[in-house]
């Protein structure tokens, strides 16, 4: 893509000289410059969008979706749901297929067992984010263990692994707990004298309680959004996933041509400011930890820490630089995937009563305290008496959650060097996609009822199931770090407020599922607005 964006450019640029030429020189000699540019820009376009794609390209041989790839097949993926054409492309025409963006510039889609077992475990590190793909989120998420890549990636998941070990998360789970409860008392605040039932946008609300839970569990530090919601993080982090239209025309641009960041615009600014909040919050952080006397704290960035002092050598050590760069994706990546997959579980459980119901009695059989008014106060202090991976049914729900609408939607990679995927030959520098939001749903590994939201499959998987299936926090080396992190925050918080609430969807407001947005999260356009009835008992916690 880099190569066929350098060469159009200097193509229009020796075309433009060449017209500039021959509006100078007159005669024989000037016509001739006057008819190279079209006749240059159309020989370009010919092999490009028709040569090449049809009859030289080494990725001709791939199963390709039908159209003309001058404009190939960009129209309907810009138009629809991030990874559903793909998903349909893969119904008709295999598990690896080939599309067009504009201008032939030729796409894969990796849906095929053994490809993305080669891609995640065998051959992990010849298919990196491509650059452009990286270069919008540097600026928020940092260069920590999501978007490092090659050697450097290995040092850092080694460095973090201890930190986010099965133990120090049951070390942590408290915080889960207190944040968890603490949401639902501020929402038990919100009903008036006598009033059961009210109405919530409850995915801004989760996102204050996942950054208030990042906060302490990570870094020790209580960034108190759910008390105060105007704290300039929180701020930060709304003006970086805004969903105008400008903005979301300037960040597509930006992944192509990076210099449009500095075109003034509000995003653009908004997107400056929000970053110098968010790097100086991890600055501070940081700073914070090495002054501390405290060498006892459980919190990760501590753990780390001292890990890093005790590294057998500097090699191994993670500089200042990288720390903070850990810290701004703990922070961008680490509390919006897990409140935007919450809210959807919440919308999916109250649009299915039958699963809220089951749900919810087994949380009151497993942790009956939880709908006692008295007993529920001293949860916090006596949670790692409640372990909600004993739950086998609340496991159910949120894979299911997970799987039906995965929040983090697909992830980009380029081969690095001359490889072969599923048979297919794939030369160096291909741009290759692995959608979670077309995998997750296809037959071919899930059955007739892939597109249902059931979670009792989870309890007799087809034998055509393989945990390539389910993409969601992806596999092998870049899997998720933090996928056992958030999953258990993720139960913790149901927890807390399914024994609270009975939630029923707003029915006089459009379906969030029908406003799906991307940027970096699958997320609602308006949120997720329930309405949420006081359980029997729960008034006067």
């Amino acid at each position: 893509m880099a190569f066929r964006l350098s060469l159009l450019h200097s193509t229009l640029a020796a075309l433009a000289t060449a017209y500039l030429a021959s509006r100078t020189v007159g005669g024989p000699v000037g016509r001739y410059l006057a008819y190279l540019l079209p006749t240059s820009l159309a020989v370009y376009l010919l092999f490009w969008s028709w040569l090449w794609p049809f009859y030289i390209s080494p990725l001709r041989k791939v199963p390709t979706v039908p159209g003309f790839p001058l404009w190939g097949q960009f129209r309907e993926i810009i138009t629809q749901e991030v990874g559903v054409p793909q998903r349909e492309w893969h119904k008709r025409h295999g598990p690896i297929i080939r599309y067009f963006f504009p201008l032939g510039n030729e796409r894969l889609s990796i849906a095929e067992d053994d490809a993305l077992k080669h891609m995640t475990l065998r051959n992990t590190y010849n298919y990196p984010k491509p650059l452009r793909a990286k270069l919008w989120m540097l600026r928020i998420l940092g260069e920590g263990v999501l978007l490092a890549e090659g050697d450097e990636h290995v040092r850092q998941r080694k460095a973090l692994a201890p930190a986010f070990s099965q133990r120090s998360i049951k070390d942590l789970t408290p915080w889960f707990w207190r944040k968890g409860m603490h949401l639902a008392n501020k929402w038990q605040e919100e009903f008036s004298s006598g009033v059961k039932t009210s109405s919530f946008e409850v995915l801004e609300w989760l996102n204050r309680t996942t950054l208030d839970i990042i906060g302490q569990a990570a870094f020790g530090t209580d960034f108190n959004s759910l008390d105060y919601p105007e704290t300039p993080l929180r701020q930060a982090y709304r003006m970086v996933f805004a969903f105008d239209l400008s903005s979301r025309i300037l960040h597509g641009l930006q992944s192509f041509i990076p210099a449009t960041k500095h075109i003034p615009s509000r995003m653009n600014s908004d997107m400056q400011a929000s970053r110098g909040i968010i790097v100086d919050e991890a600055n501070a952080i940081i700073e914070s930890k090495y002054d501390q006397a405290d060498k006892q704290s459980k919190d990760i960035l501590s753990l780390i820490i001292r890990d890093n002092e005790n590294a057998q050598s500097q090699a191994d050590e993670l500089s200042f630089e990288t720390l903070r760069d850990q810290i701004m994706t703990f922070l961008g990546a680490g509390h919006d995937t897990t409140a935007t997959g919450v809210a959807w579980t919440l919308h999916l459980v109250a649009k299915h009563a039958d699963v809220q119901t089951k749900l919810r009695e087994e949380i009151r059989e497993h942790m009956p305290q939880l709908f006692d008014s008295e007993a529920r106060r001293t949860v916090v202090d006596r949670s790692n008496d409640f372990d909600v991976d004993r739950l086998p049914y609340l496991d159910n729900v949120c894979r299911e959650s997970l799987r039906y609408i995965p929040p983090i939607p697909m992830t980009v990679r380029e081969a690095k060097e001359d490889d072969y995927l599923g048979g297919y030959f794939v030369p160096k520098g291909t741009t290759v996609y692995v959608l979670a939001n077309a995998i997750n749903r296809l037959p071919q590994y899930w059955g007739e009822t892939a597109d249902e939201f059931l979670p009792q499959r989870w309890d007799n998987l087809p034998k055509t199931w393989t945990s390539n299936a389910y993409m969601t926090f992806l596999q092998g080396a870049r899997g998720c770090i933090g996928r056992k992190f958030a999953e258990t925050e993720m139960k913790v918080i149901l927890c807390c407020l399914l024994s609270a609430f009975e939630f029923a969807p707003r029915t006089d407001l459009e379906s969030p599922e029908d406003l799906k947005m991307w940027r970096l999260v699958l997320r609602p356009r308006d949120g997720v607005t329930l309405n949420a009835s006081l359980l029997a008992g729960r008034a006067g916690w």
